[in-house]
């Protein structure tokens, strides 16, 4: 695989990143859906606005995003058939490199998520039954701290 590239998200990528999130998501068959793809495209096209957003490009193509509010990762997705490729990896090692600490929150029933976080350095810190989420189901929160140096 060719190198990651990751830059600042354009507005004009919003549509594009709305299908990235979606097929992501239709992935987990446990996840009801809780938007439209019209509603994930404004929300995308809003943190892009808001500067959250960081693309990945693989020779050219969109294949990620993260979006992070200051020390708060509000997503990251990978296009299906590039996730295993360190296209999530390098996005986040972007995040971390910009930050002394971050923090997210990810379901516990994404099992390929939960490895991921760990292996990137967050910790558990909390459960929850879901009450507090959209999805209403049960949650992780994570967080990490860059060592000292």
């Amino acid at each position: 695989m060719s190198a990651v590239m990751i830059r600042p998200a354009r507005v004009l990528d919003a549509g594009k990143l709305g299908d990235i999130l979606a097929a992501a998501n239709r992935q987990l068959a446990w996840l009801p859906p809780l938007y439209t793809s019209a509603e994930e495209i404004m929300l995308i096209g809003d943190m892009i606005d808001a500067g959250w957003v960081r693309t990945a490009y693989v020779d050219d193509g969109l294949v990620g995003f993260i979006a992070r509010k200051g020390t708060e990762v509000h997503a990251l997705a990978v296009v299906p058939h590039m996730e295993g490729q360190g296209v999530g990896r390098a996005m986040m090692r972007d995040a971390q490199r910009k930050a002394k600490k971050l923090g997210l929150w990810s379901y516990q029933a994404n099992d390929r998520a939960t490895y991921f976080y760990e292996r990137a350095g967050f910790v558990e810190i909390l459960r929850t039954d879901g009450a507090g989420n959209e999805a209403h189901l049960p949650d992780i929160r994570y967080e990490w701290q860059r060592e000292a140096e």
